[in-house]
């Protein structure tokens, strides 16, 4: 394939590369690139300053914001945001519910929260995984009875990323018991501020609260909160999971993480055995680039390429790859609490065992690296 780019998508690239880094508020930035976490507060700010240079949903139909831009635009786009320390467009927004409405939705739903999801005026969670239904998600056992006007919602939601920052959440529910798990099944829109709704806080390994349960207890949720039609949830979700492995190789996060280390690495790049490890890391990102481009050139009609379970395989090896090294240049240092230490190699050192620790879910979420091998094996590979 022709690995060089065009001399129109090399203006393309600079354009996004001139934005990121001249464009967009730096004191974001700084959080993302010292490895800082972001508050609510910027996360917003960030999608709102790209929704109004019109970055934030390139993808979408253009009466909804889009730009018409091809894969590849939409590939550069993404790389450079990342390589720039700009964060990306909340994903629940912008490649979840976004493209299924937009696909799905009635016409008063599009112009209800399209616009609104676009800019972040709405913060959408996603009610997908439970308990016992995670990798094999048609398993859900939350039910949606229908009452008059009105659905009622019963049962549990966990690992909901942000949630406790939710306005809205997408929630797939069981509509019609009778039938083989995967046909009855509904998404529906509800109000996170609905009584019966209750946000419980998991924390993480690394000490952090990123991922809630979400409890439904009779809520009621209006009925044309329904997304197409019902009992085609199913259809609808495998739809958003397509769009959610969009961009599953984080190239331009892992090279800066790279980067990152090297630079605070010091005379540790002297060991041979360092440097050796490093030189491996690098050259797998270089052909993970290169296969994600390659992706990106062959795929078509909006489906995932069977190649991008690979990206999301090795996409997520490298990104912890990366991180463990960090953790062994770190040393002692990366577990030291070190509040007398304010210098920014004494930060990067504490935030290396948090990031790493962290980093273990790249392997699950997104559908686990053990089912992508299994696409792997059977799409490609044929076996």
């Amino acid at each position: 394939m022709q690995l060089e780019l065009s001399a129109e998508d090399a203006a393309f690239r600079e354009e996004m590369r001139t934005f990121f880094t001249t464009e967009f508020p730096q004191e974001i930035r700084d959080t993302v690139l010292e490895g800082r976490h972001l508050t609510r507060e910027q996360i917003v700010e960030s999608q709102q300053v790209l929704n109004k240079a019109g970055l934030a949903v390139p993808h979408w139909p253009e009466e909804w914001g889009g730009r018409g831009w091809s894969d590849l635009q939409r590939h550069l786009w993404h790389e450079e945001m990342q390589s720039a320390g700009v964060p990306i467009p909340l994903a629940f927004n912008a490649s979840m519910i976004g493209p299924v409405l937009a696909q799905f939705g009635t016409q008063e739903q599009k112009e209800r929260f399209l616009p609104a999801t676009a800019n972040l005026d709405i913060w959408w969670s996603q009610g997908f995984s439970e308990p016992d239904a995670g990798s094999d998600l048609a398993s859900l056992r939350t039910t949606a009875v229908r009452d008059g006007d009105d659905w009622v919602v019963n049962g549990q939601k966990t690992w909901t990323t942000l949630g406790q920052y939710g306005d809205w959440i997408f929630t797939l529910v069981r509509t019609d018991p009778d039938v083989k798990k995967q046909a009855g099944i509904s998404m529906l829109l509800i109000d996170m501020t609905l009584p019966g709704v209750e946000v419980r806080p998991i924390e993480l390994i690394d000490g952090g609260h990123e991922v809630n349960e979400v409890w439904f207890t009779d809520v009621r949720v209006p009925g044309d909160m329904l997304v197409g039609d019902l009992n085609g949830g199913w259809t609808i979700a495998k739809f958003l999971l397509g769009n959610e492995r969009v961009g599953v190789a984080p190239v331009g996060l892992t090279k800066r993480a790279l980067a990152t280390l090297k630079a605070n690495a010091g005379d540790r790049l002297d060991d041979p055995y360092v440097r050796a490890r490093i030189v491996e890391i690098e050259n797998e990102l270089l052909a993970l680039e290169l296969t994600a481009l390659r992706v990106v050139a062959h795929s078509a009609g909006g489906e995932p390429h069977p190649a991008s379970s690979v990206l999301k395989l090795k996409g997520t090896e490298l990104q912890q790859a990366v991180s463990e090294l960090a953790v062994d240049l770190a040393g002692p240092a990366s577990i030291a609490s070190g509040a007398d230490d304010d210098s920014p190699l004494a930060g990067w050192a504490r935030r290396s065992a948090p990031t790493y620790l962290n980093l273990r879910k790249a392997s699950i979420y997104g559908g686990s690296n053990e089912i992508q091998r299994q696409i792997i094996a059977r799409t490609i590979l044929g076996l």
